[in-house]
């Protein structure tokens, strides 16, 4: 298998058209593939790749729109919807599947696919982007520093906007409050149903609880069985939360959500070059013990969409060359929780 032998799917996304250009850059031939040929077509002519078009409803275009390739990253969202149909055509095409979704069902979606792919010699290896690379090294390194942690928190603070689809992702989930992990269980708890002071490096800041992929991978990739994850989150955020949770048919009601994608399909399709480029995500994360006893530690990293590009390249490049475990894997399970600091502008801070 060669680094050619990589099929992106959703290239033309914003994220996709990020990957794109870096893959060439480092030598590598991706095959393009989307839904829209007219799309993919003038972005394969740009770059002098190969494309294919397909979609998702019928699986046996899946299976032929993925032959002869071994490795799918997969970055067309909603992942809700279009995952499990794209993981179950590798698994029957024995074709490795990545992607760069940070929800929690799809995460829980691909565990639970995990004994099938690993029988079909099969790695199924979803969030290999800002969900969750860096967040999921964070938490396999403050594991290592309390192997005995029975408790984990992990926060982050975004400095930047989110793409179309980030945003359309989070439309559609306005409603549907949060999710922690108690006692190794996911657990669906209020909107912001806990907040919190918490220094990133740069002075506190009040964060709120979210329903962020961590709560199921980091239970994988550490064993820790208990769980919630923070956002730094400016009041009126707080406030749109704290609304869903009385309000949330409002929010949840199709015309509703038709407004809310309406506005964000008129806006740009993410972050600027220049955004992009001064942009940067701050993490912070701690682990505690039975015994009062804990870890701190914070990260900081390029901006997230940046850093999505960088670290679901080099994933999908390893793979291709061989680095793989069948199975259902996380980011720090396959590749370690220094795999994240082999990326410029990360650094680590034990507190």
């Amino acid at each position: 298998m060669s680094p050619s032998n990589i099929l992106i799917y959703g290239s033309y996304g914003y994220t996709g058209t990020l990957i794109v250009p870096l893959a060439v850059e480092a030598g590598i031939r991706p095959i393009l593939a989307g839904r829209s040929a007219d799309k993919v077509r003038p972005q394969a002519k740009a770059h002098g790749l190969e494309y294919r078009v397909f979609d998702l409803d019928d699986p046996s275009k899946v299976d032929a729109g993925i032959d002869g390739v071994g490795v799918v990253l997969h970055c067309a969202g909603p992942f809700s919807r279009t995952a499990r149909p794209m993981a179950e055509a590798c698994i029957r095409k024995k074709v490795h599947y990545l992607d760069i979704t940070g929800e929690i069902e799809v995460f829980e979606t691909m565990a639970g696919l995990g004994k099938t792919a690993e029988a079909a010699g099969v790695m199924l290896m979803p969030g290999t982007g800002f969900d969750v690379v860096p967040s999921d090294c964070l938490a396999a390194h403050l594991k290592r520093r309390l192997p005995g942690a029975t408790d984990l928190r992990l926060a982050f603070k975004a400095i930047g906007r989110p793409s179309r689809g980030t945003a359309t992702t989070m439309i559609e989930n306005l409603h549907k409050g949060g999710m922690i992990r108690s006692e190794g269980n996911l657990v669906t708890v209020p909107a912001a149903w806990k907040t919190r002071e918490i220094d990133f490096g740069d002075g506190p800041v009040t964060a709120m609880t979210i329903p962020w992929g961590d709560v199921s991978t980091a239970y994988y990739s550490t064993g820790i069985p208990n769980i919630m994850v923070y956002m730094a989150a400016p009041p009126e955020i707080r406030f749109m939360s704290i609304f869903g949770r009385y309000f949330g048919f409002v929010l949840g009601s199709g015309p509703v959500q038709s407004f809310l994608k309406k506005q964000i399909q008129a806006g740009p399709p993410g972050p600027s070059d220049a955004e992009r480029e001064s942009g940067k995500s701050l993490l912070w994360g701690e682990a505690l013990d039975d015994n009062d006893n804990f870890v701190e530690s914070r990260l900081i990293t390029p901006e997230g969409y940046t850093l999505t590009a960088k670290t679901a390249l080099e994933i999908s490049r390893r793979v291709s060359e061989g680095q793989f475990r069948a199975g259902f894997m996380t980011p720090s399970m396959m590749f370690g929780a220094d795999f994240i600091l082999e990326f410029d502008g990360v650094t680590r801070t034990d507190i």
